[in-house]
């Protein structure tokens, strides 16, 4: 193969022809890479730009002929390409052709590459499941133009084809994102099954089954109209029931996985029965709202700017350059930014990725994804941009990555750390992931979180998106992981913000490895209050870890203990007992003398449960792992020797948190 490097007939490639001048250079990814997605971002370059640009087309040739060839615009020797893997080595070829340059007189193309990329499928994380919710009557069709329904229907199976595409366009995004940010191409999977393949427009035609996304086909309880009639409801200023659609779209989720206890679900739905009402001026059945739960964390988006979407591989480049304008006796301008085809692609793909971050845990942010900038989500996928209806002006014919759409840094964070983003190679997860900070002296705070202390959020009075950030994590090289304890000084939180900003009210809010989170909403109180020490009677100070529970059950009132024991050397304590029923109702300190403590209550089963101490080996107490929520759910007695009493009351309420030993004091 001339200029290609093409492998000899046992797989070696070590004797190579020199490539063409003109041969593609994969700039993204280096040969031999992991990854972690059957559907990847590739981009690169012809030759040297800078000596002479060329237009042109890329032809991707995937691994053993497993995948149509697919080809790709070259502008101004720059390419952007989606490439179809398989699991295991991937061995492709990349072939650049042009009307300005030679045609090679063999049967072999003249400017050519060979490139491996090996996918390891991530199979040790929860998927992120796809939904399409339907009204119980509903016809299931989405809204779209006449010619699109002529051309390729706007039925059912279209749409699943087209929202499966726009997943895996979700994926490569979000993968290529967080390598960008140091992290490897980790991303969120989705729940795949053996069913004829969609991800290109050849195995519709011959029936080639494949292991693709699933898309679950939900109908809701709720009727056409009743949707609609809702949601027509939401959307104007004087609205009481706006969030209806997100409730009916949950519960529904909720009944079709019935999930257990503790197994969560992560789901983006698509609403198909949204549609362009043209002379009221709105979108029905539609609502974009992502959010979190203990069972399922959901987002929502209509489907109103689903005719735009691809519905394969090869539709990718057309689908983010048409520029088409939109017919609103059809199909909605939606927020009057979705003027041509190509930008309802954006906001539509898009958006509904901007309610599956809120799905993922990310707050609105100064920037990114989570601060609508999708409009610029198709410079991600091709190197030439249209005109743009939304700006009045010509398209650009090249940017740089800042100027493409993008995760926050915030978001990569959150993202690092989450469960649907584990490797197979990851280090299994804490069951802690909870987060303590502690006021000591000198005007300093101790942060301890045994899963590891991964970022803390800065945040002004006045403020709800965050401006200012400290990280404690590395990139995957790292092998260490975030550290389990962090000390700050007052010098190290106020140097972090600017001089006019530093004598407001700062909220801080630090996030554990684990996922965990906790809010210190007054800094400068948890320092300075009196509240947060007490001083021993040794003359020593005592620091208040943060209250667990929210003290607002009938009767609740405030009591602290200082155990004897942690007073005087003579004392030892014997035994502990937890009374409870299905909650905490109180701890006694049971000690050698006979004497004993009691924090709260004596309720919940008779007599309680008792705890003993190895006295013999000297076995003390080292704090408690508690269930808590509005209440203190159970509690745990973690001791010197490792031991673990197990959790009296309930095990799985609230979320968990660690208190450790020092100091020893506890508040209720």
């Amino acid at each position: 193969m001339v200029g290609s490097g093409a492998p000899s007939l046992n797989g070696n490639s070590s004797t190579r022809i020199p490539p063409s001048a003109f041969a593609p250079i994969i700039t993204s990814v280096s040969d031999n890479s992991w990854v972690h997605q059957k559907v990847l971002l590739v981009q690169g370059q012809i030759g040297d730009p800078d000596q002479q640009a060329i237009d042109g087309n890329l032809l991707v040739n995937h691994h053993q002929d497993s995948f149509p060839p697919t080809v790709w615009p070259v502008s101004d020797s720059h390419f952007k390409a989606l490439v179809h893997l398989n699991p295991g080595r991937n061995r492709l070829r990349l072939d650049f052709t042009s009307p300005k340059l030679q045609s090679s007189t063999s049967s072999t193309p003249a400017h050519s590459i060979w490139f491996n990329i090996n996918f390891l499928p991530m199979i040790s994380s929860p998927p992120l499941q796809l939904v399409i919710l339907l009204g119980k009557d509903s016809p299931a069709t989405f809204d779209a133009v006449p010619e699109r329904i002529r051309k390729e229907g706007n039925g059912l199976d279209t749409a699943v084809r087209k929202y499966r595409m726009a997943a895996y366009i979700w994926q490569a995004f979000t993968g290529e994102q967080m390598f960008r940010n140091g992290f490897g191409r980790r991303c969120f999977r989705f729940e795949e099954e053996w069913q004829t393949g969609s991800l290109t427009a050849r195995d519709i035609e011959v029936g080639q089954m494949r292991n693709e996304a699933k898309v679950h086909i939900i109908r809701s309880e709720k009727t056409v109209k009743e949707l609609r009639d809702l949601d027509l409801a939401q959307q104007y200023d004087k609205a009481t029931r706006k969030g209806d659609l997100f409730t009916i779209a949950r519960d529904a989720v909720k009944a079709y996985f019935q999930p257990k206890k503790g197994q969560k679900q992560y789901v983006s739905v698509l609403l198909l029965d949204a549609h362009w009402d043209s002379k009221a001026k709105v979108i029905t059945s539609h609502a974009a709202l992502g959010g979190r739960s203990d069972d399922i964390d959901l987002a929502i988006f209509g489907s109103q700017a689903l005719q735009s979407y691809p519905a394969c591989i090869e539709d990718v480049p057309y689908a983010f350059t048409d520029c088409t304008r939109t017919d609103c006796n059809f199909v909605a301008n939606d927020c009057n930014e979705s003027g041509s085809n190509w930008e309802a692609a954006n906001i539509g793909i898009g958006a509904h990725l901007h309610e599956v971050g809120h799905l993922l845990g990310c707050p609105h942010q100064e920037s990114g994804v989570m601060l609508r900038d999708y409009v610029r989500f198709n410079r991600t996928f091709v190197c030439r941009e249209p005109y743009s209806t939304r700006t009045k002006s010509p398209g650009l014919r090249s940017w740089t990555q800042e100027e493409e759409c993008n995760w926050h840094r915030l978001d990569v964070l959150r993202f690092r750390h989450h469960s649907c983003f584990r490797l197979p190679t990851d280090m299994p997860p804490s069951s802690d992931t909870s987060v303590q900070v502690w006021p000591i002296d000198s005007g300093r705070i101790l942060v301890t979180a045994q899963a590891g202390v991964a970022f803390l959020e800065l945040y002004i009075d006045g403020e709800d998106t965050c401006h200012v950030w400290k990280e404690f994590v590395s990139g995957d090289a790292d092998p260490r992981g975030p550290p389990q304890q962090v000390c700050l000084a007052d010098s190290d939180i106020k140097n972090m913000l600017p001089e006019q900003k530093r004598s407001k009210k700062i909220t801080i809010k630090v996030h554990s490895a684990g996922g965990g989170d906790h809010t210190v909403s007054d800094y400068g109180q948890l320092i300075k209050s009196k509240d947060s020490t007490i001083k021993l009677s040794s003359g020593q100070p005592g620091f208040r870890g943060s209250m667990l529970g929210f003290s607002q059950q009938a009767g609740t009132k405030s009591q602290q203990i200082l155990l004897q024991s942690s007073m005087k050397q003579t004392v030892v304590l014997r035994s502990i007992k937890v009374y409870h029923g299905f909650a905490l109702d109180g701890i006694e300190f049971c000690y050698e003398n006979s004497t004993s403590e009691l924090f709260g209550k004596k309720g919940g089963q008779a007599g309680g449960s008792e705890f003993n101490f190895d006295i013999r080996k000297s076995e003390t107490l080292m704090g408690f792992y508690v269930r808590a929520g509005l209440w203190i759910d159970g509690i745990e007695i973690l001791t010197s020797l490792g031991r673990r009493s197990g959790v009296y009351g309930n095990a799985k309420g609230g979320s968990g948190y660690v208190s450790q030993r020092s100091p020893q004091e506890f508040e209720h």
